[in-house]
């Protein structure tokens, strides 16, 4: 269960990024709520700091939530106009220090974010590329830091879903959430893992979400 809200700005406001990432699945019936839900379970697991480091912010769907929890937003991301999201937020008194960049090298200093935030990103990576990343992330936490990350499950409906939202997420996902979790545990100390159900539940499980911790020196 959830404490968070997913806090969204109207719709027409998020720009910026490849239209293959539209916002518009989060407003959608149904569709809409376990976007919105999967990312106020990762929400739910960030504790709060100076600095937050989001990797895959997108169009800064997080923003308004990890605002109220972090003095200084920090993302990077592959692809979007980092420039034209930083002014979306600016206008709401949000500023961000946005830019593109890749979670395998990251232009960042050694022990600095308390937190670094990964939703519906490592999926995206192949299997022998998810330690290296991991590595990174834990080369940029603070001691004692946390790294929170979503990644979907592999499931038929899950696969269904997507393609019913004309997603082939097979030409984009390569690794599991299996063996997301197996190469965090190989870098970090686990704090939790929690499986997100479908709606309806009998479909099982189609998001997991892992919270996991730099051993603190």
């Amino acid at each position: 269960m959830t404490t968070t809200k997913l806090k969204l700005l109207p719709y027409k406001d998020y720009k910026g990024v490849e239209k293959i990432y539209s916002v518009i699945f989060y407003y959608l019936p149904v569709f809409g709520g376990m976007y919105r839900r999967r990312v106020e379970l990762c929400l739910d697991q960030c504790r709060g700091g100076e600095n937050i480091l989001e990797v895959g912010f997108g169009s800064g769907l997080t923003f308004l939530n990890l605002n109220e929890k972090y003095k200084t937003i920090h993302g990077l991301d592959l692809t979007c106009d980092v420039n034209v999201i930083k002014e979306t937020f600016a206008s709401h008194n949000i500023n961000p220090d946005l830019r593109n960049g890749n979670v395998l090298e990251m232009p960042y200093e050694d022990n600095y974010f308390d937190t670094v935030l990964l939703i519906s990103i490592l999926e995206h990576l192949k299997p022998a590329e998810l330690e290296q990343a991991f590595k990174e992330i834990k080369r940029v936490l603070k001691p004692g830091g946390q790294i929170v990350y979503g990644v979907p499950v592999e499931r038929p409906f899950m696969v269904l879903m997507f393609r019913l939202l004309g997603y082939n997420i097979r030409e984009h996902h390569f690794s599991t959430e299996i063996q997301v979790r197996e190469a965090a545990e190989k870098v970090f100390k686990k704090n939790s893992v929690y499986a997100m159900k479908a709606t309806p539940s009998f479909f099982g499980s189609v998001y997991e979400i892992g919270n996991f911790s730099k051993q603190a020196k």
